[in-house]
């Protein structure tokens, strides 16, 4: 819990991507200001800042959310990951290696959004169809591309997470 007031400050302690995490954050601060600017992790993207993209996802305390919905302090002793957490030390998560032999993304920004949007839902559900992942990313915005590779993208590393292939 967020206890501590300093020069208008609050410090926060949580665990971001498995590390325990401290930092100081005004109040009216947003996650994704924290991440992006306090802690250098650039990955999650000021899209919208309204919460209507998708850019700025990240998963905390196992479920999806729009950072720059959610004030840094709210994150007080919670478990934040970000796309930079998706990756294993043994290399890319089957998603991200996914998105690469799909060619399920052209400019980036949505891409690190659209990830760690797959993740949360197959975290929940690791067998989807094609309509619950279509549901599933539609709170995620492309300006780029169309969405049906991004969508076989997923359910092909849905199905080698499986081992299925």
């Amino acid at each position: 819990m967020a206890t501590e007031i300093l020069s208008g400050k609050v410090h926060v302690n949580t665990t971001i991507n498995g590390e325990s995490t401290d930092f100081l954050a005004e109040p009216r601060e947003s996650l994704l200001e924290v991440l992006r600017e306090t802690l250098g992790l650039t990955g999650a993207k000021e899209g919208c800042n309204d919460g209507n993209c998708g850019a700025c996802n990240v998963i905390m305390d196992g479920r999806l959310v729009n950072s720059c919905c959610v004030l840094a302090v709210e994150a007080s002793g919670a478990d934040v990951t970000t796309i930079e957490g998706i990756a294993g030390p043994s290399g890319l998560h089957p998603l991200q290696e996914k998105f690469l032999e799909h060619a399920a993304l052209q400019c980036g920004v949505c891409t690190p959004g659209f990830l760690v949007s797959a993740k949360a839902m197959l975290d929940e559900n690791p067998n989807p169809t094609e309509d619950e992942v279509r549901w599933w990313l539609a709170g995620n915005l492309c300006r780029c591309t169309g969405y049906d590779k991004i969508v076989r993208a997923v359910l092909d590393a849905a199905a080698s997470m499986r081992g299925e292939g």
